[in-house]
C-alpha cells in the first residue's frame, strides 16, 4: 500500500494510491508523462488537488517533476536500484533486531492474521492486494519494531522498491512470497535472531535476482488507460 509519511486521508492521498498501484501494476511505465489536466479529468478533482499528490509522490521519489516540462512516472537507474536494495538489506535486518530485542505477545498474531491475509489474495491471484499486502508485511515488521524512523524509513525504501521492480522485473507476475514471509514468523516466534537476519537476506535477495538490470525500459502505456 502506498503510504507517504506526510499524508492525511483525502483526494490527494486517493490519486497517489492510484497511480501507485498503477506503477505496481506494471500499467504506467517509468517515463510515462503524468498530464494534471488528463489526471485531473480522471479523478474529478481540481489541477490544484493532482499537484498536492504529484507533489506527494515527489517527495517518495516515484515521480519526477521538471520545470516547464510537467511531472513523469520516476526512471531510476541501474545503479540507484541496486543502492536501494543494498539500503533496504540493512534497513531491515535493524527491524528485525529491534522487533526481537522487545519484542510484544500481540505481535505473532498479528503478523500471522496478516499473513493469512496474504495466503488468501495470492490464491484468488488479486493481483491489487497482492501487492499491497507484500510490501504491507514488511511494513507491519517495522511498526512492530516501534521505531518511527524505521517505519519512516522502510516506507520509502518500499515505495522506491516497487518501482525498481517494475521497471526491471523479467516477467510481470508480483509475488514477494507469502511462504517466505512464513518462514520469517516463525524464526520470530522461535526467538531466532540469527535465522531470521539468514531469511531475510535470502528473501530480498530473491526479490532483487528476479531483476534484469540489463533490460532496456518497456514501452510506455496510455495514462487514461493505465487509471481508469
Amino acid at each position: 500500500m502506498y503510504q507517504n509519511k506526510e499524508a492525511t486521508p483525502g483526494p490527494a492521498a486517493e490519486i497517489c494510491e492510484r497511480i501507485w498501484l498503477s506503477i505496481a501494476e506494471r500499467k504506467l511505465r517509468p517515463g510515462t508523462r503524468l498530464k494534471e489536466e488528463q489526471l485531473a479529468e480522471v479523478f474529478e478533482v481540481s489541477r490544484a488537488r493532482v499537484r498536492q499528490a504529484l507533489a506527494m509522490l515527489e517527495s517518495d521519489g516515484l515521480v519526477t517533476i521538471l520545470p516547464n516540462r510537467g511531472a513523469f512516472v520516476s526512471e531510476p537507474g541501474v545503479d540507484e536500484a541496486r543502492d536501494v536494495f543494498h539500503f533496504r538489506r540493512q534497513v531491515e535486518a535493524r527491524v528485525l533486531e529491534r522487533l526481537m530485542a522487545n519484542i510484544a505477545d500481540t505481535a505473532i498474531p498479528q503478523l500471522e492474521a496478516h499473513l493469512a491475509l496474504e495466503r488468501e489474495a495470492d490464491a484468488r491471484g488479486d493481483t491489487t492486494a497482492t501487492i499491497r499486502l507484500s510490501g504491507g508485511f514488511h511494513l507491519l515488521l517495522a511498526e512492530l519494531s516501534g521505531s518511527s524512523f524505521l517505519t519512516s524509513t522502510l516506507r520509502d525504501l518500499i515505495s522506491r522498491s516497487t518501482l525498481i521492480t517494475t521497471m526491471y522485473r523479467r516477467h510481470s507476475h508480483h509475488n514477494c512470497g507469502p511462504d517466505e514471509h512464513a518462514g520469517l514468523i516463525a524464526r520470530i516466534r522461535a526467538r531466532d535472531l540469527p535465522g531470521a537476519l539468514r531469511l531475510m537476506e535470502d528473501h530480498l535477495r530473491h526479490v532483487e535476482d528476479e531483476l534484469d538490470l540489463t533490460e532496456d525500459v518497456p514501452v510506455l502505456r496510455d495514462l487514461r488507460d493505465a487509471l481508469v
